[in-house]
């Protein structure tokens, strides 16, 4: 899971390993705290409402994180507040 464990490191990052650490182990203990799945594999636990699962197709550019953006700034390091 090559692509999990890119965006997984790069949480850890932003949030420590403590945190995120404590979101997988619980995920994978039955929590919906944390849920991945890439190429067959799937590891946690999903989310029981459909409000909070991630898009079938895997998209991140069609949700949208507050209005009028298009996805293009996650991962850019920029603020909200910069886009003005």
């Amino acid at each position: 899971m090559p692509e999990i464990a890119t965006f997984v490191a790069e949480l850890r990052e932003a949030f420590g390993d403590a945190t995120i650490n404590e979101a997988v182990a619980r995920g994978k203990a039955g929590e919906p705290t944390f849920f991945a799945r890439e190429n067959g594999r799937t590891v946690g636990t999903k989310s029981a409402d459909a409000f909070n699962r991630w898009p079938a197709d895997g998209s991140v550019r069609d949700r949208h994180y507050c209005a009028g953006c298009d996805g293009s700034c996650v991962g850019t390091g920029r603020r909200y507040s910069e886009r003005r």
